[in-house]
């Protein structure tokens, strides 16, 4: 039957039409795409079901009964163009949280697996080892998830790249069995994994390793050297090896140098001791070496130079030796890039490094290095960053050692005895980032040639002999500042109203800077002004418009001249962690408003003139860990709350002030105080019982108080340690790094009443105790003595009875006692301890008798007879005994004596004759001297 050929096009472009609807939507002719599997869609949206993704990052998938299309078209998936199968899913860094369901094991062509950088939770489902066609896997976690034991990777016979990085495989105890048998596998992390830190007892012999395995990071677990039979079995396969932040100890197996084809090795931040293996020279193709924070000891090996691909070596925080020789890495002089040494015992002068071409980074701090700087150090043209802080090198440093460094942009040579000779005609050509010369020569005159550094984030130039005004160019440079130290200067005049940036940190302490504050300088984050003499108020603080998310969190404006009330608004500065006014003239009440200081953790209010009782919105301040307001007028009862809310007070000095009723037991609380002073108020009562529940003072160890606060936007940390005034031994000392080994109790000049609570006696760490000048009664506890760390102990003016303990004369340590102006009575215990102090220690008790005083006790005055006589008789034959007993010592002593020496050169012969050719030489040599002083003294008197 014929037809139209149109009828047949028609006819079959309809039958065209109907397949492609027949087999969906997604079907395209030739090259283009097939869309993806039903099945493995309802994969995937079986595993979204399990994630919380808060930021709506997979919203492309939509959910189970709602249609989004063709899954290939999802964020993060991608589909095989002919067969439309799932082969990668990439949804790393999508900040997913929730957990990786077993749905996935469905995806049975999947080749590439990415949930990096995510924080998933629970167990990893061991159905993924069904993915056999599976070639990398990427699980780098940031949650907390666990992997019960690695068994299922087994069954992944493609697999070239495994990343599990932040999964726990504490329970994974045959791990290294399972990854010796991946045929594929080249690449390996398992980094912050919990790695059991034993391997497991195995026959080394009959696991085959993996001759494929190239990159091997175990880094940030807890291995030990248990893991090197296993590890060294893999030969010179190895390319990457990163075991740094591990339990490793002893030294370093010089096995490590059969690794030949290792190019980058980091065995950092363990235990390892000993010289670095000189076998490391036949490491040739090895690019980074990593050993630093270690013990390793001894020279750099002389084998080292003959790494002549070497880039980065990094050897800091080591006990390293020796001198840096000229030639001690020659082959590597035009591939270094990173050399550092810092924080070693380096010594010697500087070598010379103008050969090293590609030189970048150059540390070589805190180490014992003398001399001048080079000047070859300006050939260095590659060089960005250079560190020679805390060495003792001298000189001068000139525009020839800075000049050519073009690109530096980091340098810090501080703590060294150089001076600058740098004009403004001579100025380096880099542009300097961070400069740090803290006790180098730069004054008097304030160094114009900083004024070209305009890019400056970090300026340290304190304590380097500025007395000068600052110019009006410095301020220009304080744009992108965020620390700026010109502490421990002469630097005098005001401070102008400068804008200072949200995130600058400042340290113009201990300078002659006067005037009043700018309100502006308010705007900083960090802020100490100490030790100047700035006068007036400080109210116009409260202008200051800190509109920053991080406002201002250290104030230091302690030993000033200023004055006034204290600012009003304190919810301005709500981000304080450390206050201090001490040392200046501020009056009036401490305002409620404080309360709203709730990070505050450090307050110095001492020696100023305030007035009226403590508000009790401070009790809102919980992070307070020091409160020192001592030596001023504030009145009223110590409240109750400081001792039940306060809890991590550590020191708290409320000395002279005003202070009135009984000192609350509440106080007994605060189990982490170290240091309370309460002295020279008007407290009256009883000494509380309940002391023995200060438990610091009962255990070993001492608490730092040091805080690390976060300048610049929180990206960079600034270590702060506190100090404060201690009355100590009499006089009122600053301590700082010892603040710590401060602990004492000290309720002195009040009007306590009642006994010494035998409970103070079980403080056993308590180094200093001061009771004097009080109304208190009774004896002092028998067991004082179990106090064996006082090195203070002041029971002065007291009403004390009774005698002074037995057991007071077992405390060694003790270098002050004042026991005076007591009713003390009986014999001063015997013992070198007691009887060294001054007599003043004990006077102005009369009853008192016996060493050191001029009283003798009844029993010791010499003379006394008894009426019968017969003690003398005794004292006649014990004196016979002991005079039969001296003189047979002596005899006795010179038989031993005289025929030990004598009889020995008597009997032989070789001895006989040493001795005398001794004696002779002695002889002559007398008389030579005689004669040679003798014409000496001749010679200078006919003169």
């Amino acid at each position: 039957m014929g037809g139209n050929p149109l009828q047949y096009f028609l006819g079959f472009f309809l039958l065209l039409l109907c397949f492609k609807a027949g087999l969906g939507s997604n079907f395209m002719v030739g090259e283009a795409k097939v869309g993806c599997i039903e099945r493995e869609k309802q994969s995937l949206l079986h595993f979204k079901q399990g994630v919380i993704d808060e930021f709506g990052m997979l919203s492309s998938w939509g959910s189970i009964g709602e249609d989004k299309g063709d899954c290939c078209q999802w964020t993060g998936v991608e589909c095989d163009n002919r067969t439309g199968h799932v082969i990668m899913l990439d949804l790393s860094l999508k900040i997913l949280r929730g957990k990786i369901g077993p749905s996935l094991a469905e995806l049975h062509q999947l080749k590439h697996l990415n949930l990096g950088f995510n924080r998933f939770q629970g167990v990893l489902p061991t159905q993924l080892g069904n993915l056999s066609n599976l070639q990398s896997l990427n699980i780098q976690n940031l949650g907390n998830m666990t992997c019960e034991n690695l068994d299922w990777i087994s069954h992944l016979p493609l697999l070239t790249h495994l990343d599990l990085t932040g999964v726990n495989l504490s329970k994974a105890t045959n791990w290294p069995q399972i990854i010796s048998q991946m045929p594929s596998l080249i690449e390996l992390y398992l980094s912050f994994t919990h790695l059991p830190w034993t391997i497991t007892t195995i026959s080394i012999s009959h696991v085959n390793s993996s001759t494929s395995l190239a990159f091997l990071d175990l880094s940030s677990n807890d291995l030990t050297p248990t893991i090197y039979p296993w590890l060294f079995n893999f030969g010179s396969h190895l390319v990457y090896l990163d075991l740094s932040s591990n339990h490793l100890n002893d030294s370093i197996p010089e096995a490590f140098a059969n690794m030949t084809s290792l190019t980058y090795l980091d065995l950092s931040n363990n235990d390892l001791n000993g010289p670095i293996p000189d076998d490391f020279g036949n490491m040739t193709a090895l690019a980074h070496l990593y050993l630093l924070s270690n013990r390793l000891n001894g020279e750099i090996p002389k084998s080292l130079s003959n790494l002549c691909g070497l880039q980065r070596l990094f050897l800091p925080y080591n006990y390293l030796t020796g001198l840096l020789e000229k030639d001690f890495l020659a082959c590597s002089n035009n591939t270094l890039e990173a050399l550092y040494l810092t924080d070693n015992q380096f010594k010697g002068s500087l070598p010379n490094f103008s050969g090293f071409s590609q030189l970048r980074e150059l540390f070589l701090g805190f180490n014992q290095l003398n001399g001048t700087l080079p000047e070859s150090l300006g050939q260095l043209a590659q060089l960005e960053k250079l560190d020679i802080a805390s060495n003792s090198l001298q000189g001068t440093v000139s525009s020839n050692h800075l000049f050519g460094l073009a690109k530096l942009w980091y340098l810090d040579l501080s703590f060294n005895s150089l001076t600058f000779d740098i004009s403004l005609e001579q100025v380096p050509q880099f542009q300097g980032q961070f400069i740090m010369l803290a006790s180098c020569k730069l004054g008097p005159h304030f160094p114009n040639w900083l004024q070209t550094q305009k890019p400056l984030q970090k300026l340290d130039i304190s304590a380097s002999g500025i007395s000068d005004v600052i110019p009006s160019w410095f301020w220009n440079l304080t744009s992108d500042l965020y620390w700026l130290n010109i502490s421990n200067n002469c630097i005098s005049g005001t401070l102008p109203n400068i804008q200072a940036i949200s995130s600058l940190g400042m340290d113009m302490s201990s300078n002659c800077l006067e005037g009043s504050i700018p309100q502006s300088i308010f705007n900083a984050q960090w802020l100490d002004l100490s030790k100047n003499m700035f006068s007036g108020s400080i109210s116009l603080s409260c202008g200051s418009s800190n509109q920053s998310s991080v406002g201002l969190s250290h104030l230091d404006l302690s030993n000033n001249r200023l004055s006034g009330e204290l600012p009003k608004c304190w919810e301005q500065w709500k981000d304080l962690i450390v206050l201090n006014l001490a040392n200046n003239n501020f009056s009036g009440k401490i305002r409620n408003s404080i309360g709203l200081l709730h990070q505050i953790q450090t307050l110095h209010f001492h020696n100023n003139s305030l007035t009226g009782e403590l508000p009790s919105s401070l009790r809102n301040c919980t992070e307070l860990h020091l409160v020192d307001l001592g030596k001023n007028k504030l009145s009223g009862k110590i409240p109750t709350w400081m001792g039940e809310i306060l809890s991590g007070l550590i020191v708290v000095n409320l000395r002279s002030n005003e202070f009135n009723g009984s000192i609350p037991l509440s106080l007994c609380q605060l189990k982490r105080i170290q240091m309370l002073d309460l002295s020279n108020n008007n407290l009256f009562g009883t000494i509380p019982k309940c002391l023995n529940n200060l438990t610091a003072l009962i255990e070993k160890g001492n608490l730092l108080i040091s805080y690390d606060e976060a300048i610049y936007n929180r990206s960079w940390v600034h270590s702060y340690v506190d100090n404060t005034m201690v009355q100590w031994k009499g006089k009122e000392r600053e301590y700082k790094r010892t603040l710590g080994l401060i602990k004492s109790i000290d309720f002195a000049s009040n009007q306590l009443t009642g006994e010494i609570p035998i409970e103070v006696t079980d403080l056993v760490e308590l180094v200093s105790l001061n009771l004097s000048r009080n109304n208190l009664i009774g004896p002092i506890p028998k067991t004082i003595g179990q106090l064996k760390s006082l090195d203070f102990l002041d029971l002065s003016q007291n009403q004390l009875n009774g005698g002074i303990p037995h057991s007071l004369s077992q405390i060694a340590g003790l270098s002050v006692l004042d026991l005076s102006n007591n009713t003390l009575a009986g014999k001063i215990p015997s013992g070198t301890q007691l009887q060294s102090f001054n007599a003043t220690t004990y006077e102005g008790n009369p009853g008192l008798c016996g060493l050191p005083l001029v009283k003798k006790c009844p029993e010791d005055k010499s003379g006394e007879v008894s009426p019968t006589g017969l003690s003398s008789k005794k004292e006649d034959n014990q004196d016979d005994k002991n005079n039969i007993g001296f003189y047979g010592s002596i005899v006795l002593g010179f038989i031993i004596g005289f025929w030990g020496v004598c009889g020995t050169l008597l009997f032989k012969n070789s001895w006989r004759y040493a001795y005398f050719r001794f004696l002779s030489k002695m002889k002559d040599w007398l008389y030579m001297t005689t004669v040679v002083s003798m014409n000496r003294i001749r010679r200078s008197l006919q003169r």
